[in-house]
């Protein structure tokens, strides 16, 4: 029991991290363009995310997909990035039945799922038993992502009852977020530029020696 506590709050607490905030950012841009009323829909997305990361999640714990982690914390900013893009376009009311913010919750649920492996892997160390620790912690993601979704609602209520317009709001948070992930996607280039630099330098050393 105190192991499944343990695994479950560190569920929440890596998830609604202030310190990374990846993964708070994500849940917003998915959620930004609904309201309370829409919880049917947001529960459509949830639940696509929780497909896509809970899969990746399992299989890189069990040592069945190992993906650099150079390369999952820049993808991780890439999804971030595309989804806030797309609320910037976002239309009031949807034309199809599943628009194609679901369909980024599921696909890039996947990437994140390596994010989270990170962690819990190294909490795990050789401990066999794993598909309670495994569960417990996938819940406290669970967990930690409805109170995000919760705490954006809530403010985007808020600023609606101050007068301030929905579609304005949307934007003013998107545009914020695209930049942020935009930055958090250049931090994290995964390409090594050090080796290009240097073989530039020896070639001025080498133009500069025969001048």
């Amino acid at each position: 029991m105190n192991d499944f506590w343990l695994f479950f709050t560190t569920g929440i607490e890596h998830i609604a991290d202030w310190k990374g905030i990846d993964h708070i950012l994500f849940i917003t841009a998915l959620c930004l363009r609904y309201v309370w009323k829409d919880w049917r829909k947001i529960l459509v997305l949830v639940t696509a995310f929780t497909v896509g990361h809970s899969l990746t999640l399992a299989l890189s714990v069990f040592n069945i997909l190992n993906i650099p982690t150079v390369w999952t914390e820049f993808l991780i900013g890439v999804t971030i990035l595309i989804t806030a893009l797309s609320d910037l376009r976002a239309e009031k009311g949807h034309k199809t039945k599943y628009p194609l913010i679901y369909y980024f919750a599921l696909v890039f649920g996947f990437i994140h799922g390596m994010g989270f492996s990170t962690l819990l892997k190294s909490m795990l160390g050789r401990d066999q038993q794993i598909v309670g620790q495994l569960f417990a912690f996938n819940l406290g993601l669970e967990v930690g992502q409805l109170l995000i979704v919760a705490c954006l609602l809530t403010l985007l209520t808020i600023l609606a009852k101050i007068g301030i317009d929905r579609q304005h709001s949307r934007i003013f948070i998107s545009g914020a977020i695209a930049a942020l992930s935009l930055e958090m996607c250049i931090e994290r280039w995964p390409f090594d530029v050090k080796k290009e630099d240097n073989i530039s330098t020896i070639k001025i050393q080498y133009i500069n020696n025969k001048h």
